[in-house]
């Protein structure tokens, strides 16, 4: 069996994909935010393919704020290229029910105040 290996430790390894997110104003964070989530998530711009329950590795600088937010996240949200009402193409990653998760979510919310309950449109619903 030249050439074939039957080790399981051989086969490749899928690691999710790094994406990089900066938010730089109040108004693109609510754009992005995607409090419908259960754990909350993010909207990312991308126009790489991706397909549901694919796993992210999200890092968000937020504004001001002098943390990044690491974040193991799941696609859980898709907007393809030519979408209605011309939306951004990229994918919504939903935040992890852990402590990344949680303290990015408060963050946001923080952040984010009354505006949350604002009936603006979103990249997202």
């Amino acid at each position: 069996m030249s050439g074939i290996s039957t080790d399981p430790t051989a086969l490749p390894v899928n690691r999710p994909t790094v994406l990089s997110l900066a938010i730089k104003e109040k108004a693109a964070l609510y754009a992005a935010y995607m409090p419908f989530l259960k754990h909350g998530g993010m909207f990312v711009p991308t126009q790489k393919p991706y397909k549901i329950g694919d796993e992210i590795y999200l890092i968000l600088a937020l504004m001001d704020d002098q943390n990044k937010y690491p974040i193991a996240g799941k696609v859980a949200w898709i907007t393809p290229a030519g979408a209605n009402h011309n939306k951004t193409q990229g994918i919504g990653v939903h935040f992890p029910d852990d402590e990344s998760g949680q303290r990015t979510r408060l963050r946001i919310e923080e952040i984010l105040g009354a505006a949350l309950r604002s009936s603006r449109a979103t990249h997202t619903l």
